[in-house]
């Protein structure tokens, strides 16, 4: 016994580190957070009650809880529909046989690498009201897509879609990648259209690169901040107010932090359900064809 405990003790002290760090960073704000769920501590000092499930009541009652969900679900449904229809036709378009594809993936690609508050900084010029500047310039048009209720919210998925389209891209291109010109020339040979192998041929065989983009668009969805706190801070109203940056105001405004954890925690649970019930799904598509 103490022979084989010396012999992984070297490697139990060389994980122990990454261990102790993930424990004090992930694992202990996590249960921490759980529990605070259920308190009505207001963030600073060490005052606090146990409330049991009222702060869950609270979220039920709450209309801009329940209006910053449905925010979040429209905004969801829009991100992963039109950024991954945009990222594969942009993975179809690159992996042509073109002389400039290489300049276009890395054109594509490179709003992926930039912080989403400069994207969103960037937007608001681009989303200038003024009628001869930004968008509206250049469409003859006199919207103001920040700041319309009917047009905010769509303004936000698409400052999203348009950052992370060329990352649904790369995932997809790299699916095409993978797909053995023998089964094109096959279906060429037996006169199949481009229309056909792509159903017939590519579809079925990016199912596993399909899976990846819809998992994580759908998870960066349901859990988007950045973007809408920068650009409009959950405004006009509450017209873009999404359940992170809820959480966020009740905590850091409002001082109820027991209040915002317990919307944190329905936001994790949530998203963890859609997950677990999208993978299964696709893994079980993938599996079929």
């Amino acid at each position: 016994m103490i022979k084989r405990f010396s012999a992984l003790s070297p490697s139990w002290l060389f994980a122990a580190p990454a261990l102790l760090v993930y424990a004090v960073v992930v694992l202990y704000p996590s249960v921490a957070g759980v529990l605070y769920a259920f308190t009505d501590w207001s963030g600073i000092g060490e005052g606090m009650s146990f409330v049991g499930a009222a702060n869950f009541r609270a979220i039920l009652e709450d209309e801009q809880a329940m209006g910053s969900l449905g925010n979040t679900l429209l905004l969801t449904l829009a991100i992963v529909v039109v950024q991954n229809g945009l990222g594969l036709l942009l993975a179809l378009g690159v992996h042509a046989k073109l002389r400039s594809r290489a300049l276009l993936r890395v054109v594509f690609f490179a709003p992926v690498v930039v912080s989403p508050v400069m994207v969103a900084f960037l937007w608001k010029y681009v989303y200038n009201p003024d009628p001869s500047a930004g968008l509206n310039g250049l469409l003859g048009l006199e919207v103001d897509w920040l700041g319309d209720p009917s047009v905010a919210l769509w303004s936000i998925a698409g400052m999203v879609v348009w950052q992370y389209a060329g990352y649904s891209m790369v995932i997809f291109l790299a699916g095409l990648e993978g797909i053995p010109a023998e089964l094109h020339e096959a279906a060429m040979i037996d006169g199949a259209g481009t229309l056909q192998r792509f159903r017939y041929v590519t579809w079925p065989l990016l199912a596993p690169a399909l899976t990846i983009n819809l998992m994580l668009s759908t998870i960066g969805g349901l859990k988007l901040f950045d973007q809408v706190f920068a650009a409009t801070n959950g405004g006009p109203g509450y017209a873009t107010e999404t359940l992170s940056t809820v959480l966020y105001k009740q905590a850091f405004v409002f001082g109820k932090f027991g209040y915002s954890t317990a919307i944190a925690l329905v936001l994790a649970l949530f998203v963890a359900a859609v997950s677990l019930v999208q993978i299964y799904y696709l893994r079980s598509r993938e599996v079929a064809q």
